[in-house]
């Protein structure tokens, strides 16, 4: 009978075709090993073989019938191997290694932007599965980036937008507990503030005197302020500085001014436009899918209440901005979710003027056992913004949450926008933002600039700044918002 060794080859035609189990030698029965093979170790046996070896040592017609199976086995492999060799020879192709099989396989399941630059640059747009497949972290950063800051080129060319800008945060006294602010604090808490009319005229004052062209005004829900109270710093701000346009109030406050007056948000919002309401900040949008919203916010106003005020203010001519926080307890599927939502309701309304990615920062939150977005993170989010919501002018790079290198580097990866000066902000400094608290003209234009990018200076509304001393007038020369 031959003697019965390893299997050199792995996978020859006709044990590859049979229905036995290959197994690592060490797993296998020692029966019948041969002594040529002692130094391979690593080689693959078929346990059917080696198994059906034992009947060498048994007697009787069974035995030899084996035995005479496997002798046939054996020579069959030996001339398949050779004839295997003698074919690889003759063509004179060396045998592959494992890894040149394996590479192929890789790049065969490996998501590809081929098929999404093709849509992307003929002006189609991307469903929900190309969207949610460009986070996958094996799409190139740097290739999506290229392609996104196609589509912010094609619709902003290379100019950059600014504005002088100031913040205005009259309470942090808040109802709500969302586990991801830092900002909020309870009626008797050391931290606790409200300001008062003659703090509020000063902060306007301030703000003319700096040139500023627009207040964003945001805060806390105090639960001992009657809408009255809100209302009332909208009017005086525009009564005393007309010029100023006041960007306030976000569905989350409006919202709460419904349930104190039992009015619909349509009075609200045009009692507030009469009162000098020039239009809406994006704020309280977090996340919208009711799993993470619900985790994370889960008393104020809910994703239907949100769209609903945005849809109103559109209605009444009233421009907004839409945000979206990332990098807390959300995936790939829920920012995906919320960047198509947004795209909905700006089909119907195209009320909105700019987007802005929020950059979550954990300190002083009851998420701060979670690492904030990397950089890396926030360029990816800015770039399939840019390339999931093709019908907002703008992606702006809030250089508060993003930090102004990131936010910098934004601008090659479909931002067209930094801001603004941005004084007095608190919320997000409070959750541990080092970015300073304003940056001048100068320091703005020079980073637009390092970027490679025109930096123009625009109103809330996108018109062209232009000043003359200490006046300034808008030119509507920016057309697309």
């Amino acid at each position: 009978m031959p003697q019965l060794g390893w299997c050199s080859w792995p996978r020859s035609p006709l044990i590859y075709g049979s229905e036995w189990l290959w197994k690592k030698p060490s797993t296998v029965p020692k029966l019948g090993r041969s002594t040529a093979h002692e130094g391979e170790p690593q080689n693959w046996a078929f346990s059917g073989i080696s198994w059906f070896s034992r009947a060498g040592s048994r007697s009787g017609a069974a035995a030899d019938a084996i035995r005479r199976l496997l002798g046939k086995l054996a020579v069959a492999e030996s001339l398949i191997l050779r004839f295997l060799l003698y074919r690889r020879a003759a063509r004179k192709q060396p045998r592959k290694r494992p890894e040149e099989f394996v590479v192929p396989m890789i790049r065969a399941i490996t998501p590809s932007l081929d098929l999404i630059r093709e849509k992307v640059e003929a002006g189609e747009r991307l469903n929900a599965a190309e969207a949610e497949s460009l986070w996958d972290p094996t799409i190139d950063l740097h290739e999506l980036g290229e392609l996104a800051n196609f589509v912010r080129e094609r619709k902003n060319g290379n100019l950059t937008y600014y504005n002088i800008n100031t913040h205005l945060n009259p309470t942090n006294v808040c109802v709500y507990r969302c586990t991801f602010c830092a900002f909020r604090a309870d009626l008797r808490e050391a931290r606790g503030y409200v300001m008062d009319d003659e703090q509020i005229l000063a902060r306007g004052r301030e703000a003319v005197d700096a040139g500023s062209t627009e207040m964003h005004i945001v805060g806390g829900l105090h639960h001992q302020k009657d809408y009255d109270w809100y209302l009332n710093i909208v009017r005086l701000l525009h009564d005393a500085y007309p010029t100023l346009h006041l960007k306030a109030w976000t569905p989350v406050e409006i919202n709460w001014f419904c349930h104190l007056t039992k009015r619909s948000i349509l009075d609200i919002l045009s009692e507030l436009k009469d009162a000098g309401l020039g239009s809406l900040p994006g704020g309280g949008a977090e996340i919208f899918h009711p799993e993470v919203r619900d985790r994370i916010c889960e008393h104020k106003a809910d994703t239907k209440e949100w769209f609903k005020v945005h849809r109103t203010a559109h209605e009444l001519g009233l421009r907004s901005n839409a945000t979206m926080l990332y990098g807390h307890i959300e995936n790939a599927f829920h920012r995906t979710d919320h960047l198509l939502r947004l795209r909905e309701l700006q089909d119907e309304t195209g009320g909105f003027q700019t987007f802005i990615p929020l950059a979550f920062h954990p300190e002083n939150t009851r998420l701060s056992h979670i690492p904030k977005p990397s950089p890396a993170m926030s360029l990816r989010t800015m770039a399939i913004s840019r390339l999931v919501l093709d019908n907002f002018d703008h992606m702006k790079a809030y250089w508060i949450m993003l930090g102004i290198g990131t936010a910098q580097a934004a601008l090659a990866y479909g931002a067209d926008d930094l801001d603004g000066t941005v004084r007095h902000e608190l919320i997000y400094h409070d959750a541990g933002a080092t970015t300073p608290e304003i940056l001048s003209v100068d320091d703005i234009t020079k980073l637009i600039r390092e970027a490679g990018r025109d930096p123009v200076e625009r109103d809330t509304l996108y018109h062209r700044v232009e000043r003359d001393g200490t006046t300034w007038r808008a030119t509507p020369t920016l057309g697309t918002a």
